[in-house]
C-alpha cells in the first residue's frame, strides 16, 4: 500500500515529514509513504529544499493521499492547471489533508456537505468556501479525514495506520515515538482522536 504525501512549495516541514515518518515505521508490514511533489524542488516555509520522491501524478495511482499545509495553500487551490493534477477517488483512496490542505480538498469538491478541521490562520478561508470548521485536531467521515494544528499530523498517520493495518499497529508506532516515560498517554491521545474524530457526528 502507498501513501502520497502531497508537498507544496511553501510546505510546513511538520506536517509532511511527521505523517511520512509514521507511516513509514509500517515498512515491514507494506505501508509506504513517499513526499509526493508537483515540481522535482520545492521550498519549505523555512527555506528547506526537498528532492520529491514521486511526481504529482503519483496521486491517481496511491492507495492513500495526504495533502499537506504550507504558506502557498491559496496559490495553489488558485492554480487550476495544478489542482487538475490531482486526480483522487474517495471511493477507493484514503484522502486526507493538513491544515490549510482542507483548502485543497475544498477546492476539489471533497468536503462537499461535512466539517473538516484546520489551522486558525486557513479557518476563514476554508469557511468563506461553505466548508464549516469544527474547533477539534481530527475529523473523518469515510474515506476522508482533516486533521487541524500542525502536531495533529500524528492523528492524521494514526487514522492512516488504523485504517490500513489495524489499531495494534497504530499503537505500535506511537508508542515507538512517544517521549519516554510518556507512551501510553501519547498512544491513547492519538488514538483517543481518532476515535472521537470519527464518530463525533455519527
Amino acid at each position: 500500500m502507498q501513501v502520497a504525501v502531497v508537498t507544496f512549495d511553501g510546505f510546513n516541514e511538520l506536517d509532511s515529514f511527521i505523517a511520512s515518518a509514521l507511516i513509514n515505521r509500517c515498512r515491514k508490514d507494506g505501508l509506504e509513504a513517499f513526499i509526493t511533489t508537483p515540481t522535482p524542488v520545492v521550498t519549505s516555509m523555512n527555506g528547506v529544499e526537498v528532492t520529491g520522491q514521486r511526481p504529482i501524478e503519483f496521486v491517481t495511482d496511491a492507495d492513500v493521499v495526504l495533502i499537506g499545509s504550507g504558506v502557498k495553500a491559496r496559490d495553489v487551490v488558485a492554480d487550476d492547471r495544478l489542482i487538475s493534477r490531482l486526480l483522487l477517488d474517495p471511493s477507493r483512496q484514503l484522502i486526507g489533508a493538513q491544515c490549510s490542505g482542507a483548502l485543497v480538498l475544498a477546492r476539489l469538491g471533497l468536503l462537499d456537505g461535512m466539517p473538516a478541521c484546520t489551522d486558525m490562520t486557513s479557518r476563514p478561508f476554508v469557511e468563506a468556501r461553505g466548508v464549516p470548521v469544527l474547533d477539534a485536531p481530527f475529523h473523518a467521515e469515510g474515506n476522508i479525514a482533516t486533521a487541524g494544528g500542525c502536531l495533529a499530523s500524528q492523528y492524521l498517520a494514526t487514522w492512516v495506520i488504523t485504517r490500513t493495518l489495524g489499531d495494534d499497529a497504530a499503537r505500535g508506532v506511537i508508542d515507538y515515538v512517544a517521549p519516554v516515560g510518556e507512551n501510553q498517554e501519547t498512544v491513547e491521545r492519538a488514538v483517543r482522536a481518532v476515535h472521537v474524530g470519527e464518530i463525533a457526528l455519527r
